[in-house]
């Protein structure tokens, strides 16, 4: 009923509205290969300092050439970004691929298409922001630290402004999230529910898991539902890396689930419900 499409949910997590004919795309710090193959969705995991600096730069350059034309872009969490386009152009029958779905194969031919206006418009700013990216300082002091550089960006997940319900006026419930994902954020914001800023949070390898924890404890006095979201072991997995994940999960089931489960067991009434948000596979970096 509600969905428009992953990037303004995302949108709404950083506080951008937008009227009926405005649209938002999801902007992902990706490495690209010299051989044209997607090797890594998040640019090693760049961190948000970083990749700030870079997305400006960006869109600085997109502002000199006249690219924007009606359009801002929106540093997100991390590597994510948001590229909000008020100018009304058209998304009918454009298609977009996300990138965490082609890692270690060829981009070409996977890039916007479908709606011949809007997709070049998307494929000029694309290789704009390349030529940024390829000489800018941040890459080189990657290198030389032998991290993977944000070579290019990557544009998908357009969608309208969403129009939601509350929660608590649909199902008489109030409900709290932790997340360092905008995806969640937005969702949270959306439907009405209080984020909770937990210091030391992180959407990557090394977040604080206990203070994530206790502030779920917390939250259990004042809410009827918390959701306590935790990245680590997808960001792992689509890094490949086995043994990460599994330290996470044992994180989560120490710092997260423990705790919450001893302050449950202090109410007369409760569920506790553990599960991922979707399958993500070490084996092929991918989500099954």
């Amino acid at each position: 009923l509600y969905h428009t499409g992953r990037a303004p949910i995302e949108a709404a997590a950083l506080g951008i509205t937008g009227g009926p004919a405005d649209t938002v795309y999801r902007v992902n710090l990706v490495t690209i290969d010299h051989t044209g193959v997607m090797r890594d969705h998040s640019a090693g995991g760049i961190s948000g300092a970083r990749a700030r600096t870079l997305f400006l730069a960006i869109s600085q350059a997109w502002a000199d050439l006249g690219l924007l034309d009606g359009a801002t872009l929106v540093p997100g969490e991390g590597y994510r970004a948001a590229l909000v386009d008020r100018s009304g152009r058209s998304i009918e029958g454009l298609r977009t691929q996300p990138p965490h779905e082609m890692l270690d194969d060829p981009v070409e031919g996977q890039g916007p298409s479908g709606n011949a206006e809007t997709a070049g418009w998307l494929r000029q700013l694309a290789e704009a922001a390349h030529g940024v990216l390829a000489d800018h300082e941040v890459n080189a002091k990657r290198a030389a630290a032998g991290q993977g550089p944000a070579s290019d960006v990557w544009i998908w997940g357009q969608g309208g402004f969403p129009a939601m319900p509350a929660f608590d006026e649909r199902f008489g419930l109030s409900g709290v999230m932790t997340t360092a994902v905008d995806l969640l954020a937005g969702i949270a914001s959306l439907i009405g529910w209080e984020r909770l800023e937990v210091p030391g949070l992180t959407g990557w390898h090394d977040p604080d898991y206990e203070a994530q924890g206790l502030a779920c404890v917390d939250a259990i006095d004042r809410a009827d539902i918390v959701c306590c979201h935790v990245e680590p072991p997808d960001e792992a997995s689509h890094q490949g890396d086995t043994r990460t994940k599994v330290a996470s999960i044992e994180a989560i089931d120490r710092w997260c689930v423990g705790p919450i489960l001893a302050r449950l067991e202090q109410e007369p009434e409760w569920r506790l419900l553990v599960l991922p948000d979707h399958y993500t596979l070490c084996r092929t970096r991918k989500h099954d």
